[in-house]
C-alpha cells in the first residue's frame, strides 16, 4: 500500500506532462536527413546516421531533443512573450549554462511546477504524515518547483560576474601588451581568446564572429556589455567606444583602464579585509571563546571541588 501511493502520483504526474506538452507527428530531423539521402547508393543512410548519432553525448541524444520537442509544441504568443521577458537576459548573464535556450529552460521550468510538488507529497504520504503536514509539503514543493531554476540560474550569474570581475583586470594587460606591440585590437582579442580561458574569452570569441558577419563593432560591444551586464565592463567598453570615435589612441586607453581596474580591485580587497573582524565575530563568540573557557575553567573546576571534599573530610 505505501508504494502504490507514490506509483499512482507518479502516473498522475505523467499524465498532466502528457497533456500539457502533447506530442506531434512533424517529421524529426533524423527522418529529413534520411529522405534527403534516399538516393544514395553505397553504406546505407539509417547506418551512417545511427554511427554519427551514437558518437553524440547522451544529453544531445536524448535530453535535449526531448526538451526541444516539449518546447515546439508549446503556444507560439507564450514562447513569444517567454522571449521577450527577462529569461533571456538572464540566460545571457549566465553564460547559457549547459547551452540551454530559453525554450528549454521555460520546459524545464514548467516540468519543476508539476514534478517537485507531487514529489515532496509523494515522500509525505510514505513518511505517514497528517493532512496538514501533506498540504504544506505540497505548498513548499511548489515554492521549490517555481523558485528553484531561477535561483539556479542566479547562482549561475553571481558566478560568472565574480569571474569577470577577478578576470578582467589580467586581460586588460594582455590587451594592453598585445596593441603595444603592433597588433591591432581585433588581433589583440583574438590573443585574449587563443590564450586565456574564462567567461570574458569567451565573451569576446562571441563578440569577434559578429564582428566577422558584418556588424561593426560599436554595435558587437554594445552587446556583450548588455549581455554581461557589470559596471567594470559596462566602463571598459564605454570608454572603448569613446576611444575608437574620438581617434584616441586605443593602447593609451587600454593602460588607462588596466590601471584603474587594479586600483578598484585592491580597494574591494581592503574593503573585505575590513569587514572580517565583524564577521568573525559569529564563530568567535559561539564556537570559540566556549571552548577556551572550558579548557581554562575546567581544571580549575576541578581543583576547587577535590579541595571542597577534602576540607569536608577532614572536618
Amino acid at each position: 500500500m505505501d508504494l502504490l501511493i507514490p506509483i499512482v502520483i507518479a502516473g498522475i504526474v505523467f499524465a498532466l506532462i502528457i497533456v500539457l506538452f502533447p506530442s506531434g507527428g512533424e517529421k524529426s530531423d533524423i527522418q529529413s536527413r534520411l529522405a534527403q539521402l534516399d538516393g544514395d547508393t553505397g553504406t546505407s543512410p539509417a547506418v551512417v546516421i545511427e554511427n554519427e548519432d551514437l558518437k553524440k553525448p547522451f544529453v544531445d541524444r536524448v535530453i535535449r531533443p526531448f526538451l526541444a520537442n516539449l518546447a515546439g509544441k508549446r503556444d507560439p504568443k507564450e514562447m513569444r512573450k517567454a522571449q521577450k521577458s527577462t529569461v533571456r537576459a538572464m540566460l545571457a548573464q549566465a553564460g547559457y549554462p549547459g547551452g540551454l535556450t530559453v525554450a528549454e529552460f521555460v520546459v524545464i521550468q514548467n516540468l519543476f511546477r508539476v514534478i517537485a510538488p507531487a514529489v515532496f507529497v509523494a515522500f509525505a504520504i510514505v513518511g505517514h504524515f497528517q493532512f496538514n503536514n501533506l498540504i504544506l509539503a505540497g505548498v513548499v514543493g511548489a515554492v521549490f518547483g517555481m523558485m528553484g531554476p531561477k535561483f539556479f540560474l542566479q547562482r549561475k550569474i553571481a558566478e560568472r560576474l565574480h569571474g569577470i570581475q577577478k578576470q578582467l583586470p589580467d586581460v586588460l594587460d594582455l590587451l594592453t601588451v598585445a596593441v603595444e606591440a603592433g597588433l591591432g585590437f581585433d588581433a589583440a582579442c583574438d590573443k585574449v581568446v587563443e590564450k586565456m580561458k574564462g567567461p570574458i574569452p569567451d565573451e569576446f570569441s562571441l563578440t569577434l564572429r559578429q564582428m566577422r558577419m558584418g556588424q561593426s563593432r560599436k554595435d558587437a560591444f554594445k552587446e556583450m556589455s548588455n549581455r554581461v551586464s557589470h559596471p567594470d565592463m559596462a566602463a571598459f567598453i564605454s570608454a572603448l567606444i569613446q576611444a575608437d570615435q574620438l581617434g584616441v589612441s586605443i593602447g593609451t586607453v587600454l593602460r588607462i583602464q588596466s590601471d584603474q581596474l587594479r586600483d578598484k580591485r585592491r580597494q574591494r580587497a581592503e574593503e573585505e579585509a575590513a569587514t572580517a573582524p565583524v564577521k568573525m565575530m559569529i564563530p568567535l563568540v559561539f564556537f570559540i571563546f566556549p571552548n577556551v573557557g572550558i579548557v581554562i575553567g575546567c581544571p580549575a573546576i576541578f581543583q576547587v571541588v577535590e579541595g571542597l571534599a577534602s576540607s569536608g573530610m577532614a572536618n
